[in-house]
């Protein structure tokens, strides 16, 4: 098992920075963060980090091929792995619907798979030649050429996929894995995984092989209530994204969850995480002391066959620049880190 830091760029950089070469020190495979214009800008960050950094691995998850033309992120991936001497990754989707309609944009109308698709077609043809002569249903180019080359002789490109079957079947054939986002149950993984393996094996892969991540709101902590406090805070946030059928499989009933998400909508964040209650933030987070946490991911989310978490780190300083509210003694995110490193880790000899 794989662990990974993923963080939503909003604190002062230096402190992201610090963070990051943090996660490097203590072995992180990876650290991540949205592509977003909501956030501070990712690949400005992530290109300092890669000079402060040995060994940790960078890159979006995810990155929007819709809001940032396909080719662009083709280059900016291999001046980031140039940068890092080889440690740029990348995961892709259409992106964050909300964000969409904030840019006018109806995902509906984007036919989000078949879009994706094409992009993934697209970036890795440019990473590996260095060129593309290309007509699609999306975007098209006749001989465009890049001299940002990257230095892995296979950067790996991933799909985020979160409703299914079919992004999971193409994850599992076309792309090098999947980091499906905020599921936390056996049933949902074992859904996520069947239909990777499905895909994997449509290629003649073997599924095993494949970047399986489970992409989570995490908080931890000395005190459980208090990490529970923490990622109950930015539930409902997160869960606004979630397909009805994917809250389901996490035993959450999409009308439990309708109050929630209309008064964040409406902009009452505030009434929002009133209305969360403790047992919905319980089924959508991983939270609690090191050993709560450690025995979640052993019971719902490893069987399965994922091997990689990616950790949405949250702290009191996230809490409190999404929600305004103050959790006095919820733990910080290096200190959380550092707990990942010294109780969860070593579960699998790392």
């Amino acid at each position: 098992m794989k662990f990974s830091y993923v963080m939503l760029p909003d604190y002062p950089l230096d402190e992201s920075l610090a963070s990051i070469r943090l996660a490097d020190e203590l072995g992180f495979h990876a650290v991540h963060a949205a592509d977003e214009t909501w956030h501070k800008d990712m690949w400005l960050l992530f290109a300092a980090a890669a000079r402060e950094t040995r060994d940790i691995r960078l890159g979006p998850s995810l990155s929007s091929v819709v809001l940032r033309e396909p080719t662009l992120i083709a280059q900016a991936l291999a001046t980031l792995d140039e940068l890092s001497g080889g440690r740029a990754e990348g995961v892709l989707s259409c992106g964050n619907f909300g964000l969409l309609a904030q840019y006018g944009i109806d995902w509906t109308r984007q036919k989000p798979l078949s879009r994706t698709k094409e992009a993934l077609h697209v970036i890795r043809t440019l990473l590996d030649e260095g060129m593309i002569t290309y007509d699609g249903e999306f975007f098209s180019y006749e001989g465009l050429f890049t001299f940002a080359r990257p230095v892995q002789e296979r950067l790996p490109l991933k799909l985020g996929a979160m409703r299914g079957p079919k992004s999971f079947e193409a994850a599992g054939e076309l792309s090098d894995g999947c980091h499906h986002a905020l599921s936390y149950t056996r049933e949902a993984y074992d859904y996520a995984v069947e239909h990777l393996r499905t895909g994997a094996e449509r290629a003649g892969k073997d599924w095993r092989s494949l970047d399986i991540g489970a992409w989570v709101v995490f908080a931890t902590g000395p005190d459980s209530a208090k990490a529970k406090e923490a990622a109950r805070s930015m539930v409902g946030i997160y869960a606004s994204s979630m397909p009805e059928e994917q809250l389901r499989r996490n035993g959450v009933e999409p009308a439990e969850l309708k109050p929630v998400i209309d008064a964040i909508a409406a902009g009452d964040l505030a009434r929002g995480i009133e209305l969360t209650s403790p047992e919905i933030a319980e089924k959508l987070s991983v939270a609690g002391t090191p050993d709560e946490c450690l025995e979640k991911i052993r019971r719902d989310i490893e069987p399965s066959g994922v091997n990689h978490m990616i950790c949405a780190v949250t702290d009191r300083a996230l809490v409190r620049a999404f929600t305004g509210r103050d959790l006095p003694g919820a733990a910080d995110v290096d200190t959380q880190l550092r707990l990942i490193h010294e109780e969860i880790m070593p579960a699998w000899g790392r």
